[in-house]
């Protein structure tokens, strides 16, 4: 059985953004489809399905590095900010995005709160595990040269 550290996060991430999608237990709030992700940015984002690709982008992160609260999510979503002609900063993402899609995976069954942070239930494990399982073997049967490393 493959695990999420086995599937690369390009596969990985839209196959389980589509899952969050089909599950119709989170849902994009109302103001998500005209705000920026951060102050960095300029633009809104362009995928009108971006606030499934967020949760399962967060999902991994947690699973991969987890317990991490709302201020290392900021941290590691944000960006450089170009000011006029001096060197670019980092700034960090925008707070509520992520508080908002934590709050909607945990209170769907995928995250729990520990202490200051969040880490991934077991529900949310066992469903991530099963999707890396699924394209682990789409990826094994597409590419007979990986089946040496299974």
């Amino acid at each position: 059985m493959a695990k999420v550290y086995d599937i690369p996060a390009d596969y990985l991430i839209p196959r389980f953004a589509e899952h969050l999608k089909k599950d119709k237990k989170i849902e994009a709030p109302n103001w998500s489809s005209f705000v920026k992700t951060g102050c960095h940015v300029e633009k809104i984002p362009q995928n009108k399905d971006w606030w499934y690709v967020r949760c399962a982008s967060l999902l991994r992160k947690i699973y991969m590095h987890g317990p991490l609260g709302v201020s290392d999510l900021r941290r590691e979503y944000g960006g450089k900010k170009q000011n006029g002609y001096s060197l670019a900063h980092h700034r960090s993402a925008g707070g509520a995005i992520i508080r908002r899609a934590l709050q909607q995976l945990e209170s769907s069954g995928y995250l729990i709160k520990k202490g200051q942070g969040r880490l991934i239930s077991d529900e949310g494990v066992k469903r991530m595990d099963r999707i890396s399982t699924e394209i682990y073997k789409e990826l094994t049967t597409s590419m007979p040269e990986l089946q040496r490393y299974a």
